[in-house]
């Protein structure tokens, strides 16, 4: 009964949410409260091993607890309906308060986690009711009561389970009734200043590095959103107000009509640890949006821009810092962006970390100051200007790898953004640091390959790499956590050479 109330409550809740905001699912919005609540060494722990699974290991991890809940509210109520009936009271009441913590949710969404609230108190004690009739008593091992009793018990429970799974299904159904594929597919893109073909030797694939430009299904995916928001581009609106000569509000059509660029951009995460995988290239469609804050005109002293997600997530990048490749991107590796990466628009700006820098689904655009608004994540007490630090990582081998004793071919990746890589070295065991091979340079902007040919001898080896940015730069061998400003340290692979 426990289990049976609780699931109705939730189906109900969601089927509400459908019908006026899905983000308003007590489900989610209890998970994005969670989210918002982990501990920073949490948080890392679920990137670092579940990368962009997390979320579905956090609605697994939830769904368990509030299970075993139910199902112990369930024991406990053997004798009277009250621990059934203050769980699903409690469960409800968590709902109401973290749909109230969502900054993009308006009053009406708190109709949802009531509805859960109401269905599961009601469903519970009318089970509870029906149980108390169908089985009044326990003599000589045998359960009495009237068979219609039963029955009528054992079909209620069937009918609200029956009922509990329509709810569910239509409010997944009416929830995704947005149809942003649609939309996308609508769309054609022609930039009318494309970027530079990819040079011939950009990347160094065949020794075991990515390749130069990574898919749209490979790129990385860090977000706080546990549902992808739905946006179709021709309902998408950006306002740019706060401290801006003119107020501007743009539509779609509004960036098609503009001059459409081209820009080949490295993104990086700031939960990036060393030699991590949160760093991807593609080739950015968008509309320049340092032009887009001159055509407002920034007042001075304005020194943030922050801007907001159709979910409500802020960020806080230095205007400074807004140079001209900065993008309000529409387009990805030569289609409209996939919804899981920001479609219809996001921002991107090189150099910074994503956390300052890369609002995806992006609908409001404030000019401010630092000393007037705290980003979602700089209240987690991260920084509020974090440069993209200079980085290398080994590719190939991999950790604990076995590999051929001689001749060997290492390789990897790294990163110097708006500074340029201007050299990579390795050293194994310790040894005198060699100079490696560089790829040929796409921009500043840009990842850039390494390789080395190295003799090994049989045994256990380590291998180390650093990288040196134009500015002379050597990035150093002291470590440092990705939070609150970025990952810092030498990449190192221990591995075995056999003979």
């Amino acid at each position: 009964m426990g289990l049976i109330a609780v699931a109705a409550a939730l189906a109900a809740g969601h089927l509400v949410a459908a019908l006026i905001d899905p983000l308003a699912s007590p489900f989610l919005a209890v998970g994005n409260a969670a989210i918002d609540l982990t501990p920073h060494p949490v948080k890392d722990f679920a990137i670092r091993a579940f990368g962009s699974n997390d979320k579905v290991v956090l609605l697994t991890g939830m769904a368990v607890v509030i299970a075993a809940a139910a199902a112990l509210a369930g024991v406990l109520s053997r004798r009277g309906p009250l621990p059934g009936t203050l769980l699903a009271t409690a469960l409800g009441l968590v709902g109401v308060a973290a749909v109230l913590t969502r900054p993009a949710l308006g009053p009406a969404a708190v109709s949802a986690p009531l509805t859960s609230l109401v269905v599961g108190v009601v469903v519970f004690r009318r089970l509870h009711g029906f149980a108390r009739r169908a089985f009044p008593s326990h003599v000589d091992g045998e359960l009495h009561g009237s068979g219609l009793d039963r029955r009528r018990f054992l079909f209620t429970s069937a009918a609200v389970v029956a009922t509990a799974c329509v709810a569910g299904v239509t409010g997944r159904f009416l929830g995704g009734r947005v149809d942003v594929e649609a939309s996308r597919r609508a769309i054609r893109l022609t930039p009318d200043v494309a970027a530079p073909p990819i040079p011939a030797g950009a990347d160094f694939a065949g020794a075991g590095t990515p390749a130069f430009i990574t898919s749209n299904a490979d790129f990385y995916r860090v977000d706080t959103a546990l549902s992808v928001p739905r946006l179709r581009a021709e309902d998408w609106r950006l306002r740019v107000h706060g401290m801006v000569d003119r107020e501007l509000v743009l539509t779609y059509e509004d960036l098609l009509s503009r001059p459409l660029v081209e820009r080949t951009i490295s993104l990086c995460c700031v939960s990036n640890e060393v030699g991590g995988r949160y760093i991807s290239t593609a080739n950015f469609i968008g509309v320049s949006l340092r032009d887009l804050l001159t055509e407002a005109g920034v007042r001075p002293g304005a020194d943030q821009l922050v801007t907001r997600s159709a979910d409500g997530w802020t960020c806080g990048t230095p205007v400074e810092d807004v140079g001209g490749d900065a993008l309000l991107a529409i387009g990805m590796n030569g289609e409209p962006l996939p919804a899981e990466h920001g479609f219809p628009v996001r921002m991107v700006v090189p150099g910074l970390y994503g956390f300052v820098s890369a609002t995806k689904w992006l609908v409001d655009a404030e000019l401010t100051t630092f000393a007037d608004f705290d980003a979602y994540w700089v209240k987690r007490d991260w920084a509020r200007r974090a440069p993209i630090k200079t980085m290398s990582r080994i590719d190939r081998p991999k950790a604990f790898e076995q590999v051929p004793a001689g001749r060997f071919v290492a390789a990897g990746v790294a990163w110097a953004q708006h500074k340029g890589v201007d050299k990579v070295e390795v050293r194994i065991d310790g040894g005198a640091w060699r100079t490696t091979t560089l790829s040929t340079e796409v921009n500043v902007d840009t990842w850039r390959m390494w390789r080395v040919e190295l003799d090994l001898p049989a045994g256990a080896h380590t291998l180390e790499v650093r990288a040196t940015d134009r500015t002379g730069y050597t990035q150093t061998g002291d470590r440092a956590e990705p939070i609150p400003d970025g990952a810092a340290g030498w990449h190192a692979i221990a591995f075995t050479a056999r003979s």
